[in-house]
């Protein structure tokens, strides 16, 4: 395994993927890919603490509101990696088509060594992972309902991850990706975690 990466198969599988989907405000949004704007390959919402905003893509977020369910999990997904959490990227991938590209969530407002906690509901999905600089080594997970993927240290300085379409028949997935805004685009301190 991949250092800094660990998973933690079925943590959440006791939850209903339908009822967590239903709690949340999903959009298809805008982004920039090397100058260019396209539209999301998935639907999205940010959801955190009050006055926190996430930049990715060229597109500033602003978080809504947390809503129960995504605290009730949010608060598990602390206990289990010992990390405070004060927002959260909520993804829908529809179907095999629905994707995420190569990235590393290395965002100057997440620090140098964030701590990125990933859920998985609904079917299950390939998660890839490649090394920054060496992009030909890569290895794949197939991540599955309930499942709970964990990253931090240099994980996100030293590889790069994705969730690449595929023609294979899948179910719709959501992803809940747990995170924490400690600083602003310049780095300095905003607030504490929840």
């Amino acid at each position: 395994m991949v250092s800094g990466v660990a998973v933690m198969p079925g943590a959440f599988s006791q939850l209903d993927a339908a009822r967590i989907s239903e709690a949340i405000d999903w959009q298809q949004h805008t982004i920039t890919i090397f100058g260019r704007k396209v539209t999301e390959p998935r639907l999205s919402a940010w959801l955190g603490d009050s006055g926190l905003s996430y930049v990715y893509s060229g597109v500033e977020r602003k978080p809504s509101a947390w809503v129960k369910p995504i605290v009730e999990i949010r608060d598990t997904v602390m206990d289990l990696c010992g990390a405070g959490m004060n927002s959260v990227l909520c993804n829908l991938y529809r179907n095999g088509q629905d994707s995420m590209g190569w990235h590393a969530d290395n965002e100057p407002e997440l620090g140098p060594q964030p701590t990125i906690a990933s859920v998985s509901l609904g079917g299950a999905r390939r998660f890839r992972l490649r090394r920054t600089d060496h992009h030909a080594e890569s290895i794949g997970l197939d991540l599955r309902h309930g499942d709970l993927l964990i990253m931090r240290g240099q994980s996100q300085r030293q590889w790069q991850h994705c969730v690449p379409k595929t023609r294979r028949a899948v179910a719709p997935r959501i992803n809940l990706t747990f995170r924490s805004i400690i600083c602003d685009r310049k780095g300095a301190p905003i607030c504490p975690v929840s």
